[in-house]
């Protein structure tokens, strides 16, 4: 496929993969937060919703090889709509902590399924140089939908809360929330719709025609057989779970910490500021990090920049020490260390990503993908469990002290990693 045509599909494909996983993992929390929950709460039941995450390569295999890729696309994204619409009923509902959640965990299995065919389709759709050329440009569109979800739509919601859209809604935080969360389902509707027309069809993804009970259960088998067969299983398994470790705890405390009270602890901004700091400067920062990233890998391999961009991911984390030590209030201050902490993570998470399709690669790269990524979750679910009550025992400054130490394990992973990759992985050929 020509790289012109990826631009039709992959930006938004990516887009629509990650809204609803920012949707379940950090909107969540702020709105959580918003309607009176506990730190402690908040990041313990907002981390099982990982789950689906770290077991979706239980059923990976399936999505590998029934029906099509695109169809999988496309049928998750009409789920996602239906939960986001289910979510945004209940919750002016009396008991809306327990009905939200079930629909956010709809909303995570069908997100789960999709993550599966979507980086499936993205492989049969790109030769390994166009993988490379769009890795960053995935990442940008992936993390453009975290900052659309943390920023813009935490800053819709906090305009109908202040009344400013709507001042009969002033005050009414319920309000606000659903219909944030109806404003998800109506942008998923129309993702589904474009999607449907858009994506390619490439010969590589078709639907197998020998499947039968004894052939899902002979490929499910192998498939989990030769993952695990392959060479320095136990660096691959310490890259997956420590390279995101510090934030993993970071990213269900952030926003709490500049939402909460001073008297808490906390930077108390409002919740239109804190959706405009990520919103504004936090994309722009996004952008040069992610296009930076794919440009210089595809130039100069993954192996010369892996270094580079495991520093870049974990040490801007030191922003919020100086933050919560100082308990500055000042919008521009704040908003220069989310540039900084945001630029980072958007050089940086791209190793992630070129990581994951190294591993990958071989005869059930979909599947292999999907089990990478549940290692992946795994790491983020279960550190992300206690941030809250940690957070909550020591203070945040003491927490944000303890994220920095627990980025340590991912940067010496990096190293390790870095003397078992060919030189020419990721470079884009001629």
């Amino acid at each position: 496929m020509k790289l012109s045509k990826g631009w039709k599909w992959i930006p938004t494909l990516y887009f629509a993969e990650g809204l609803p996983y920012v949707a379940v993992m950090t909107v969540a929390v702020v709105m959580y937060k918003k309607l009176g929950l506990s730190n402690t709460e908040i990041a313990l039941y907002t981390s099982w919703l990982y789950l689906p995450w770290v077991i979706k390569p239980l059923w990976s295999p399936f999505v590998d090889l029934i029906k099509t890729k695109r169809w999988w696309i496309n049928a998750m994204q009409t789920l996602m709509a239906a939960a986001f619409a289910g979510v945004a009923f209940f919750i002016p509902a009396d008991h809306y902590v327990q009905i939200t959640l079930a629909f956010f965990w709809l909303l995570a299995f069908a997100s789960a399924t999709h993550d599966i065919a979507a980086d499936g389709f993205y492989m049969h759709g790109l030769d390994e140089g166009g993988q490379s050329f769009f890795a960053g440009i995935r990442n940008i569109f992936y993390r453009i939908a975290m900052v659309f979800g943390q920023g813009l739509l935490v800053m819709f919601a906090g305009w109908i809360e202040q009344g400013k859209l709507f001042p009969k809604a002033n005050g009414n935080i319920a309000l606000s929330w659903s219909l944030s969360f109806y404003l998800l389902a109506a942008i998923f509707i129309a993702l589904m719709l474009w999607h449907r027309f858009m994506l390619p069809k490439p010969e590589s993804d078709a639907p197998r025609s020998d499947i039968s009970a004894k052939t899902i259960w002979k490929e499910f088998v192998v498939t989990f057989v030769t993952f695990f067969k392959k060479d320095h299983m136990g660096l691959i398994f310490f890259f997956l779970l420590t390279y995101r470790l510090g934030e993993s705890q970071l990213v269900k405390i952030a926003q709490p910490f500049m939402l909460d009270s001073t008297q808490a602890g906390g930077l108390e901004l409002a919740t239109a500021t804190v959706g405009g700091i990520y919103g504004t400067l936090g994309v722009i920062a996004l952008l040069l990090g992610g296009m930076l990233s794919g440009m210089v890998i595809s130039r100069g391999g993954f192996r010369k920049w892996l270094i580079p961009m495991a520093l870049a991911i974990n040490l801007p984390d030191l922003v919020y020490v100086i933050m919560s030590l100082c308990g500055t209030r000042s919008v521009a201050l704040i908003s220069s260390f989310v540039f900084l902490e945001q630029f980072g993570y958007g050089f940086g998470f791209t190793a992630y990503t070129m990581f994951l399709i190294y591993i990958a690669k071989g005869e059930h790269k979909t599947a292999h993908y999907a089990i990478g990524t549940g290692f992946m979750a795994l790491g983020m679910m279960l550190p992300g469990m206690v941030a809250g009550w940690i957070a909550d025992s020591v203070g945040y400054p003491l927490f944000f002290v303890w994220v920095c130490i627990c980025t340590i394990p991912g940067i010496v992973a990096s190293f390790l990693v870095r003397e078992k990759l060919p030189a020419e992985f990721g470079q884009k050929k001629d």
